[in-house]
């Protein structure tokens, strides 16, 4: 028997999951692990950008990957995730990029960071992502 205790550790480590595996893929620069995890009708929320689905978000990150982002990482540092129902949570962490080279984030790229993700046929997936400058001063 599961307890409600356990589910929510394993929805926990799950969430969480998703997360590592989208910031993997960026480590790897690769589009398409990156988006893996997204929904089909996803939608990202950048400084200036509003991208509509999950195609433009990876069509997004493989410009950038073999662009200005060649070679960087992402990171991320979970701050909290709220379940607001058994199969839907939201998720605030920060993020940073390590560019190429460097062995810290510059602050320009320090960022808060929201993620909606919902959980569908057992699978969680990132239906929503808005980030925007840690530091906006």
């Amino acid at each position: 028997m599961t307890s409600a205790g356990d589910s929510f550790a394993n929805a926990d480590r799950a969430v969480r999951a998703v997360l590592d595996e989208v910031y993997q893929a960026w480590a790897e620069n690769d589009p398409d692990a990156f988006v893996a995890p997204y929904a089909e009708g996803a939608t990202a929320l950048l400084p200036g950008t509003y991208l509509q689905n999950k195609n433009a978000i990876r069509a997004t990150m493989a410009d950038v990957f073999a662009g200005p982002l060649r070679g960087s990482k992402g990171i991320h540092d979970v701050q909290s995730i709220r379940f607001i129902s058994a199969r839907a949570a939201i998720v605030i962490s920060k993020g940073a990029i390590l560019m190429e080279g460097d062995t810290k984030p510059a602050a320009a790229t320090r960022s808060l960071e929201t993620w909606v993700l919902s959980e569908q046929d057992g699978t969680w997936r990132i239906e929503a992502f808005h980030n925007c400058p840690e530091d906006a001063a």
